[in-house]
């Protein structure tokens, strides 16, 4: 497990490693303040997702890449919801409501979509990875939209893409994202539970 991740940074250069490893601390520290629902959730996570379209734009992993755009701009407009139900004192964890969960899957379908475009715009030819990042891309873009709306729901689709994402990048030899993932699959997971401790204790 040492040599897998020290293998895959055998040629990577001196930005990269420190590029990489900020993203993997800012991304984790995000999705903690999320599980507190900090709005420091998006200034951090803002940083991982730039720094992560750089990086993913090197390796030409485009689907990911643009995903990580939708993520930074997700996490503006998630920012202003959060600062601005702070403000009304309105913005609680609720469930989605069944219009919501329609949007939610339009989004996804649409994403999917979208994913697929911009690898045919880069002429890539898609191989099984590149459809799994397809479907991840369309799983977190909707979690993202349900996170800025606080839906306990944005947890579930964060722990399947993250479970999914955990081999993913392992089978890129991306280790550190890799490893990055399977701590999301952990801090998601406490993260549900304790949103839904929160939702329980605030129904009338």
């Amino acid at each position: 497990m040492f040599d897998f991740f020290l293998k895959s940074y055998e040629n990577a250069s001196s930005l990269q490693i420190a590029l990489e490893f900020l993203a993997f601390v800012t991304g984790i520290l995000s999705v903690y303040f999320a599980k507190k629902e900090n709005i420091w959730v998006y200034p951090t996570g803002l940083i991982s997702t730039l720094i992560t379209v750089y990086l993913l734009y090197q390796a030409q992993y485009f689907g990911d890449m643009t995903m990580n755009i939708y993520y930074s701009i997700m996490s503006v407009y998630g920012w202003y919801r959060w600062t601005k139900g702070a403000e009304e004192g309105a913005l609680a964890i609720t469930r989605t409501s069944t219009q919501e969960k329609i949007v939610g899957l339009g989004m996804f379908v649409l994403t999917l979509l979208v994913t697929y475009g911009v690898y045919q715009f880069f002429d890539y030819t898609l191989e099984i990875p590149n459809y799994i990042d397809i479907f991840t891309s369309g799983l977190f873009f909707t979690a993202m939209w349900y996170m800025a709306l606080k839906k306990i729901e944005n947890w579930t689709l964060w722990i399947i893409g993250d479970c999914i994402a955990v081999p993913l990048f392992a089978y890129r030899g991306l280790g550190m994202l890799s490893l990055q993932y399977l701590v999301f699959t952990v801090l998601a997971v406490l993260a549900y539970i304790e949103w839904k401790k929160i939702l329980n204790n605030t129904r009338p």
